[in-house]
């Protein structure tokens, strides 16, 4: 496609992003490693590339919330 899919220098496919958007809005934005492996499966990616999906896709949402970056690393 025009825009290259290649987001957090990942090269997925439409379903794989979708399938994965779908975990993290509905499933949750930190799996668990059972639930990782279960969509890393789905995705035919590795656990090591969709935990590193859920990492980026994290930070941009933190980001688009207006939260730091990476978790705890403000102090209350």
């Amino acid at each position: 496609s025009a825009h290259g899919n290649a987001r957090f220098g990942m090269d997925l496919a439409d379903d794989q992003i979708k399938f994965l958007e779908e975990n993290f809005t509905k499933v949750s934005k930190h799996p668990d490693d059972a639930t990782l492996m279960l969509i890393a499966a789905e995705c035919g990616l590795s656990e090591e590339e969709t935990a590193k999906w859920f990492r980026m896709r994290n930070a941009q949402w933190r980001k688009a919330e207006g939260l730091p970056a990476e978790l705890g690393s403000v102090k209350d």
